[in-house]
């Protein structure tokens, strides 16, 4: 943190500050809660606890954006502004908020306690957004039976029952029983699990302190087995392309993308959950190496991986426009529209954006009185410049 003097103040040690600030066997390079936001923002060029942690969300951004825009420069891809289009946008919005909010939450939380507190209720409720992201991205690019239209070219969704080619299988493709829950219940199910993961998570806060971040861990489970449906429908059954066509070999890398992001996230789960290496070592990992930065770095792999993943689906659609399902047992379920996307995502915005408020005012009605005592008795000391 810088001064009038531009002499920082020497970072502190974890008896030195409020037990709510306190990491697990991270001794050293704590901040005070009582930075301004300027001084928040230039302790991203200080080597402090939180440093790793900054940086390994938000650096990821730039590297995710690049991979992405590379889905518009392909041939046979519609407009970026596409109603195709729509869901891969809603599942970049839902990342960009992910890292971008984890990011500033690990960087902005020493301006108070109370803030602290508000910094990690927002991160808990983009993570939720990005699971419904990806939840709409794998409902209209994997999930074997929706974007299907009567016409295409009326919504961008590149379908065309009208036109079956003559290697279209016979039999059908989808398992019946599936297809309520994919049709009518896949969507509302992955908004309603991502609202309970909030307020589960901003609980673990408040109270369960103990075992929160096992709880965390696996609360945020469950979101991932409900949204990845399609992508174990999928696996589970033979591939809606023929084995000659160029869609089927683009889309042959699914599988292989999915069990990396599974591991990814396992391995992050282990780190989130164990605290080492830091655990072994108290006091050695505090700046760099400690868990939650690996813990970063793995959650990322994750989602780059599943945006090749989402990519590869993609690409099959663009190779080969025609679904090669029996026109007699498709869905006639509408392409992706404004308010099947957009629309979804605002609404449970809006609904996590109202829960958050909420746990917020909670958390300065807790830690209000707390912060206006440790400004009191902890006043920014200006050293003298010489």
């Amino acid at each position: 943190m810088l001064l009038n003097c531009g002499q920082p103040l020497p970072l502190l040690r974890h008896t030195d500050v409020p037990p709510r600030v306190i990491e697990n066997f991270i001794l050293t390079g704590y901040r005070f809660p009582n930075y301004s936001l300027r001084e928040c923002l230039l302790s991203a060029f200080r080597p402090t606890n939180e440093t790793g942690n900054f940086w390994t969300h938000f650096l990821p951004v730039f590297i995710f954006s690049y991979y992405f825009v590379e889905v518009f420069g392909w041939e046979g891809a519609p407009q970026g502004d596409a109603p195709f289009f729509y869901p891969l946008w809603n599942y970049y919005i839902g990342v960009f908020c992910l890292l971008m909010a984890s990011s500033m939450a690990h960087l902005l939380n020493s301006m108070s306690l109370v803030v602290r507190e508000v910094c990690f209720f927002v991160d808990y409720g983009t993570i939720s957004s990005y699971t419904v992201g990806s939840s709409l991205a794998y409902y209209y690019y994997i999930h074997p039976r929706a974007g299907i239209v009567e016409t295409g070219g009326h919504n961008g969704s590149h379908v065309d029952q009208n036109n079956e080619p003559s290697g279209a299988p016979t039999s059908s493709y989808a398992i019946p029983e599936f297809s309520v829950f994919f049709e009518t219940f896949y969507i509302p199910c992955a908004c309603f699990v991502a609202i309970i993961c909030v307020l589960s998570c901003c609980n673990t806060r408040q109270r369960w302190r103990k075992y929160r971040y096992v709880i965390r861990t696996f609360v945020f489970l469950l979101p991932f087995l409900v949204s990845s449906t399609p992508v174990f429908y999928r696996l589970l059954t033979r591939s809606p392309y023929t084995a000659t066509s160029p869609s089927f070999v683009a889309s042959t890398t699914t599988a292989s993308f999915f069990y990396r992001h599974c591991l990814w996230l396992l391995v992050s789960a282990v780190f989130n959950i164990s605290k080492l290496p830091e655990r072994l070592a108290p006091g050695r990992f505090d700046i760099w190496g400690h868990s939650h930065q690996w813990f970063h770095c793995c959650t990322f792999l994750s989602i780059l991986d599943e945006l090749h993943m989402i990519k590869a689906e993609v690409r099959a659609i663009l190779l080969s426009p025609t679904l090669l399902l029996p026109p007699a047992t498709m869905s006639r379920l509408p392409g992706p529209t404004i308010a099947s996307t957009y629309g979804v995502m605002l609404l449970l915005q809006t609904t996590i954006i109202s829960v958050i408020v909420w746990f917020s005012w909670c958390a300065n009605c807790i830690y209000g009185p707390q912060r206006d005592q440790l400004v009191k008795e902890h006043p920014k000391k200006h050293l003298k410049c010489h």
